[in-house]
């Protein structure tokens, strides 16, 4: 399963998400409308101009009496209402049965000829079928009836007052699938019969129009308009938006004047406690005769809102699309990045759902991109996370007993040192024991104490490296090899290099302290150390594989620490290693010599832990001068000199330093000898 990786894993969820949310389930819908709602909860609030509300509340019952009133108290008010002057009257109250303290005759000459809307209503039941429902004819391009809201039945006023009234109008709100009204329909059917809205029913009275005109196309309703009015923008089933900014004036039916009304459409709306209808808008509960004004408000104003038909793709290709960003930022980017984006995302696409609908008055639904955007990003980020929490414990797991926890947490921050690779400068550290074989003979067949020795050793000669930042990149038996200035940077890497060799020889000596008090023979170490270039990384098959260094400078520490049993030094350094340390430390030049594979020599040097006369250290630089010069005898001479200084450190060198000058003298040398001896072993 390598395929399987935090960005394909992501692309899965972007996956699921995106066939769920095409698929437009009941969840994905609701979430939708909610957008929408968050969206109009802050548009600006404007006060009508054109229409009011008379409300029959509180003071209004105690004045009249209880509700329902008798019909000749409403026909009163409208007879009220038209000396005030005012427009249009809108009566969204449902007068299905004759008044049982009879007052329809009084109500019907009231409604006469004074510009009356009043209600009927569509069921969903069955038992009232249609019940003086007073339908509207529709002038039709293409076939609307299939595209309008369906009622299964219609209950409207008693004839009397029907055809007395100029226009009856259907009252329902029809709720979204969460409860909430934010859309009516301007035209409803039952079976054939098309009846409008009472907000539609008042723009026909008002222009005086008998009829309606629909045009439909494949794709649904595309237009509707009273005749003589404007056309008005509705979605494919006959349907618009409400904008709910809308304010209206409002004045008690108690009041003694109605003045205040004069020129507005007024409707009359029931407000009392107990008595009036609520309904679920996205700005909360409101009375039932609300949306109706809101509707005819409107479509007076023109700023019907719409929802471009292809506005569902549209979301869907941006949710996809930044969701994809989001994925590729989650593999590579810093996570801050990521972060800014996952949170950017949701205030931009708000912030411009907000602006088309301040601005253009169309509906975007922003809450599918902020899901699909935030549950993708959080999931690729969380899958990066993890990758990289695991891999930055294979790592430690991989370099804890090598390099120091600041290493450590340096590759584990940046795990492409080992990966990728790099070319720098380094000192490269070789050590090797010396001593083993009389320390295994110490132990016979007691093979779990020996092992317990050496890794004791070890224990005790990598301490230093550790505490140095160094990195120990192979043991090969009880040799070692580590480095320094990789993968951390090290300016001083040379002068690291040479005091952690030598805390490595203190170390062994502190070790030594310890076995001989068991009875066991001390051992030695020797180390090389060099300073070049070096190529590092993550190297071997695909089955196995580790941290490792290549490179010339890397095979010339190696050589340099095999020469340490011959010339008898503890430690030896290379040329570039001296050059950059020589103020630091006390240096005696031991050759200078071609390794073997080298024509050219390079000069060795050993550093001594313990001492600084200079007036010897002037010595040992003639007797090499003296050798170099030829001058063998001479130089026997001052070997012989130098045996007691140093406190007896170079005694063996200066042993083998005699050896080869006698050897020398043998021998008929080139007249340009220049004294660089050619190494023919490693």
């Amino acid at each position: 399963m390598k395929w399987i990786t935090h960005w394909t894993t992501a692309l899965l969820t972007l996956a699921v998400i995106s066939f769920w949310g095409w698929n437009d389930p009941f969840v994905k819908q609701t979430l939708r409308l909610k957008s929408f709602d968050l969206v109009q909860q802050y548009d600006i609030p404007t006060t009508s101009s054109d229409i009011a509300i008379l409300e029959i509340d509180e003071k209004s019952i105690e004045q009249y009496g209880q509700w329902p009133w008798k019909r000749t108290v409403i026909a009163d008010i409208i007879w009220k209402l038209r000396e005030s002057g005012v427009g249009i009257i809108v009566l969204p109250v449902l007068f299905s049965e004759q008044d049982r303290l009879g007052g329809d005759m009084d109500l019907a000459e009231a409604l006469v000829q004074n510009g009356v809307i009043i209600a009927q209503t569509g069921t969903s039941q069955d038992t009232f079928q249609i019940k003086n429902a007073v339908p509207r004819g529709v002038a039709k391009i293409g076939d609307p009836l299939p595209w309008l809201f369906e009622w299964n039945g219609m209950l409207g006023p008693i004839p009397l007052l029907g055809d007395n009234a100029d226009g009856v109008g259907v009252v329902n709100t029809v709720p979204e699938i969460d409860g909430v009204v934010r859309r009516l329909p301007l035209l409803m059917r039952i079976g054939d019969e098309v009846y409008p809205s009472i907000a539609m029913e008042t723009i026909r009275v008002a222009v005086g129009d008998p009829s309606y005109q629909v045009k439909t196309q494949e794709g649904g309703i595309t237009a509707m308009r009273v005749p003589a009015y404007q056309t008005i923008k509705t979605d494919s089933f006959g349907r618009i938006w409400l904008r709910f900014n809308k304010e209206f004036p409002t004045l008690s039916a108690s009041s003694d004047d109605y003045s205040s009304l004069a020129g507005k459409t007024v409707i009359i709306g029931i407000t009392a406690e107990g008595l009036s209808n609520i309904v679920a808008t996205p700005k909360g509960e409101m009375y039932a005769h609300l949306p109706a004004a809101i509707s005819l408000q409107t479509i007076l104003n023109g700023d019907t809102i719409v929802r471009l038909p292809e506005a569902t793709f549209l979301e869907w290709a941006s949710a996809i699309g930044l969701a994809l960003l989001l994925i590729l930022l989650a593999a590579k980017a810093p996570y801050w990045l990521s972060g800014i984006f996952i949170v950017g995302i949701p205030l931009g696409v708000g912030y411009g759902s907000y602006y088309y609908f301040i601005n253009h008055l169309q509906l975007w639904d922003w809450s599918w991109v902020v899901i699909v955007t935030t549950l993708v990003g959080f999931h690729a980020i969380f899958n990066r996370f993890t990758k990289e929490f695991f891999e930055k414990q294979a790592i430690k797991k991989q370099f804890a007993g090598y390099a120091s926890p600041t290493v450590v947490r340096m590759l584990q921050e940046n795990p492409a040192l080992i990966k990728e690779g790099m070319k720098r400068e380094i000192s490269i550290v070789f050590s090797d024991l010396r001593g083993f074989t009389p320390l295994g003979e110490s132990f016979g067949d007691d093979v779990k104490g020996l092992t317990k020795i050496m890794n004791g050793y070890m224990d005790a000669i990598t301490q230093p490296i550790l505490d140095s930042d160094g990195m120990v990149i192979k043991y090969i038996g009880d040799a070692s090899m580590h480095i320094h200035n990789a993968p951390n940077d090290d300016p001083y890497h040379p002068r690291t290099a040479v005091e952690c060799g030598l805390e490595m020889l203190n170390a062994v000596e502190k070790f030594n302290e310890k076995i001989t008090s068991e009875g066991r023979p001390p051992i030695g170490m020797g180390a090389g150390i060099n300073t070049g270039l070096g190529y590092l990384g993550e190297m071997g098959s695909t089955q196995r594989h580790s941290y490792d260094v290549l490179g010339d400078s890397v095979s010339t520490a190696a050589r340099i620490e095999s020469k340490c049993k011959e010339y008898g030094c503890l430690l030896l350094v290379g040329e570039k290693t001296y050059d950059e340390t020589k103020n630091n430390f006390f240096y005696l030049k031991v050759d200078e010599l071609a390794v073997k594979g080298k024509t050219v020599g390079i000069r060795i040097y050993t550093v001594l832990n313990r001492y600084c006369d200079l007036d010897a250290q002037k010595k040992h630089e003639l007797m090499h001068q003296c050798y170099t010069e030829k001058k063998f005898d001479k130089c026997i001479k001052l070997c012989n000199q130098l045996f007691e200084e140093f406190d007896g450190q170079m005694t063996k060198y200066y042993e083998m330093w005699i050896e080869r000058c006698e050897y020398m003298k043998t021998q008929d040398l080139p007249e340009d000898w220049n004294g660089v001896f050619i190494a023919t072993t490693k």
